[in-house]
């Protein structure tokens, strides 16, 4: 009686450890089918990551730049052009302006080398002589140097019984004449002579009061 017990508990301890499994295979199947196949799960992502993309290629395309239209081309490069032709305009305008002045100044040099000659016919005609072929030629001769130098736009400063003006005249002397008016040139010691807005030389003047 006593081994009968003995052979008849190892086999109720195998006979729960094989139930024990038997449960814990069916509770790892229960689970196995509960548990969502990852091809299903990777497929409802798809859609997801899909529209996402779309949204974002959206929001990239708002970001980027604005490619300028041939429209926007043409006038770009018409109003550059425009640009360049007023520069262009402005340098011949400068350049010309500056060749002018140049040649104004070189050209006002130049007469001021042959005014001495002027002067020394001034004198010549200012004396007194018998000798009336003698002072018409001299007067023929200073009438053709001064249309010569009005061909070259070289103009006399009107100096005698005008007022005095610093910016024609140089008084070199000063008198008190009641018969003449204020600052009023009474004797021309030098001729004066000017090339447009240019003094070539200023006036040598006596002025009275």
């Amino acid at each position: 009686m006593t081994e009968d017990k003995k052979d008849t508990a190892p086999q109720a301890e195998n006979e729960e450890v094989k139930a024990q499994e038997i449960k814990e295979e069916v509770k790892a199947q229960e689970i196995k089918e509960e548990a969502p196949a990852p091809e299903t799960e990777a497929k409802a992502e798809k859609p997801e990551s899909k529209a996402a993309k779309k949204e974002s290629k959206k929001e990239e395309k708002k970001k980027a730049p604005k490619k300028p239209s041939l429209e926007d081309e043409m006038a770009a490069l018409n109003d550059r052009y425009l640009r360049l032709c007023a520069e262009y305009d402005n340098f011949r305008r400068r350049s010309q302006k500056e060749k002018d002045n140049l040649y104004g100044d070189v050209k006002a040099e130049a007469v001021k080398q042959f005014l001495p000659v002027y002067d020394n016919l001034e004198r010549a005609l200012a004396q007194s002589t018998e000798d009336e072929a003698y002072r018409r030629g001299v007067e023929m001769i200073m009438t053709q140097f001064i249309s010569t130098l009005e061909k070259l736009g070289v103009e006399r400063i009107e100096s005698q019984g005008e007022k005095f003006d610093p910016s024609f005249h140089n008084a070199v002397m000063h008198v008190d004449d009641e018969e003449k008016g204020e600052n009023e040139i009474v004797e021309v010691f030098q001729q004066g002579f000017r090339l447009g807005d240019k003094i070539i030389r200023f006036a040598m003047v006596k002025v009275a009061n």
